[in-house]
Order: structure tokens, then sequence, then C-alpha cells
């Protein structure tokens, strides 16, 4: 029976980025049987200059009917002023919310060929390879009650609301064990119990959760250490499992540890292995338009939706081996160019890739 992604283009460079990304899929799917079907919807800001809303009722219920979703991105300096239940973001925050996508994976991989463009040394990043495990509908982003309000002095105060119960916090750390069961076995839990009630709470889950599964080794480290060792030690890590805004900033952080966010996928998954797929770079409206955005993320992600909601493995080897041998060719978008290599816009990337694809 065939699969149905949903494509949500979005914002930015977001509908440069897909195009490439479509061209990969379409190559799979006329050369490598891969059976599937593309719908295409309005998400952010696009959404919300069509129809005042950034998650069109229409979106939500193409979103709820496919397999998968494949989003480039949202949000722009245009869009700021909005008010903020209607920006751009909020269409992302209801997709994750409204189809119970919980599981955020952001790996931080460093390509071999792409050692140079780290900030770090070499030696410090040379065979980076980390999953971070993001709690993604729970925490901070959407906790109740929430605000600004104006106090008796006149002064205004914002507010928001920390709040995690306990099947939140298992199930995300068993996503975290069974993921590490098939790595490396280690799971570091980052919290900041020494300080938040929360997380004091999200600790003593992970030890019961921990404690279930032997074969993995749980560590525990306080978010600001955490921080401070993902560019003192990076390798130190093989899965990282957190709460939803320390994940967000962890996350940034060690994509660059790879030389360019611009080359790091994510997947949002719900209990069933349904997900969301998005480059993690966002929408860089400073250079949309221009046919420089690097469209590796993208594809990449596309290798992670087959992978983890189609149980296509061998094609998702495919993807990744393509974009392996584009690096080894020495093209380069302008985030990872460097000497000897060949600058490429994103168009001659993604065409590369389609052409390394077909040559596997």
């Amino acid at each position: 029976m065939s699969k149905r992604i949903l494509v949500l283009p979005g914002d930015g460079i977001g509908p440069e980025i897909v195009d490439e990304a479509i061209k990969v899929l379409a190559t799979l799917r006329d050369e490598f049987g891969l059976d599937v079907d593309l719908d295409e919807a309005l998400v952010g800001g696009g959404a919300y200059d069509a129809v005042g809303h950034p998650l069109p009722d229409a979106t939500l219920e193409l979103a709820q009917e496919a397999d998968a979703v494949l989003l480039g991105a949202v949000g722009g300096p245009k869009w700021e002023p909005l008010d903020i239940a209607v920006r751009p973001e909020k269409g992302l925050l209801g997709l994750r919310s409204e189809l119970g996508l919980f599981a955020n994976l952001r790996p931080a991989i460093l390509y071999p060929q792409l050692a140079d463009a780290s900030t770090l040394k070499a030696e410090v990043v040379s065979g980076l390879d980390i999953m971070i495990v993001r709690e993604l509908t729970g925490g901070i982003y959407f906790g109740q009650p929430r605000g600004v309000r104006t106090l008796d002095s006149g002064e205004r105060e914002g507010f928001n609301t920390l709040v995690y119960r306990e099947s939140e916090i298992e199930r995300i750390v068993r996503v975290a064990m069974a993921i590490a069961g098939k790595r490396d076995g280690r799971v570091c839990s980052v919290d900041k119990a020494n300080v938040l009630e929360c997380t004091e709470l999200w600790r003593e889950v992970a030890v019961r959760v921990g404690s279930e599964n032997p074969q993995v080794e749980l560590s525990h480290m306080y978010v600001d250490n955490a921080a401070m060792q993902l560019v003192r030690e990076p390798k130190q890590f093989d899965v990282m499992v957190t709460t939803n805004m320390f994940g967000d900033i962890l996350s940034d952080c060690a994509a660059m540890l790879t030389g360019s966010i611009g080359m790091l996928p994510s997947a949002s998954l719900d209990e069933n292995g349904k997900g969301m797929y998005e480059p993690i770079h966002g929408s860089a409206p400073d250079i949309a338009g221009q046919g420089v955005a690097n469209p590796l993320a993208t594809i990449l992600s596309v290798a992670m939706l087959l992978r983890y909601s189609f149980d296509e493995s061998g094609l998702a080897d495919r993807v990744e081996q393509a974009v392996n041998r584009v690096l080894d060719d020495g093209l380069r978008t302008a985030d990872i160019l460097s000497a000897g290599t060949r600058e490429v816009g994103t168009v001659e990337m993604g065409d590369a890739v389609v052409t390394a694809l077909r040559a596997d």
C-alpha cells in the first residue's frame, strides 16, 4: 500500500531546500521502488499570509492523514510583529502537539570530510556521533499558566510554567534507552535537579526507567555542565536525553560542533513511529531566494524518514551514502566551504546527490 508524505515547504529557504529533497524522493520512487505519494500544504508565515493562521485546518487534517511529514522551516522577521498566538512558530508547535510528536531525535554527526569546518580542534570532534533525544510536547514551552500580566505596582511581569508528568518523562527516557541499545549503550540524562523540582522528578523517573534497562549505562549531568562538556569533550556522549527547552539549546550547540548547522536533520516521532522530519537550521531569511542554502540536512531528514517511519533502512543507507559521495567529491555549499573544495548552490548540490544516488 502506498505511503503518503505531506510536504510543508514553509518560509524562508524552506521551499528551496525542500525542492531538493523532493528530487531525492522522486528518484527513490521512480528508480528504487519506493511506493510513496506526496501532498503539499501551507504552514507558518506563508499560511498566515494566505488564510490568517500559521496552521490551517486543512494542513492539520492532511498531516493527521499522512504517514509522515517533511517540513522545510518556518518564521522570519516579516512576521515577528504579529501577536505571539499567530506567529509562524505556533504552526510548528501546533503540529507537534496535535500529532503527539513527543520524541525529537537530533543527531550530531561530524562527517570526516568536514572536520576542518568545525570551530573545535579536529582531535576533539573527529568521529563525533551523538544522538540528542529531546522531549518535545511538554515542559516550559507548553506549560500553563503563561503570559504577561501587570502587577499592582503597574510593572509588567512575564511568566511561564515548567511542568512534567511522570508518564511524559518515562516515555521519552524509554525512547532514549531503545536508541542507545542500538548504538554504544550509554544514556546521559540532562537536568537541573539541584535547582528545579520538576527536573528532580525527571531524574527520579530516569533512574527508575534505567533500572529496568540494565543493558544501558545511565548517567546524569546538570545542564550547565552538559553545555560545557559538549565543547570540552563531546565524544564522551552517546545518547543524551533531556527536557524540551534544554534539548532545544543543547542540540543547537552540538550542531555547531559538526561544522555547520546546515548538515543536520531531525525527526519528531509519536508513539507509533509516525514522524515529522526537518532540518534543524531554521528558515535563514537572510539568504532566502539566493540559491545558496545547504539542502543536505533536508535530504538527510528524508533518510531519517525512511528509517524511522517507513522501515526502509536500505534506502536510508543509500541516501546517506550518496551524501557522503558528494562530500568526497569536494562539493560544498558556502556554509561548509574550505580550501580545495568547490562551491555549489542549492540546486547543484541536490542534483549531485541524485546523481550519486543513481550511481550507487
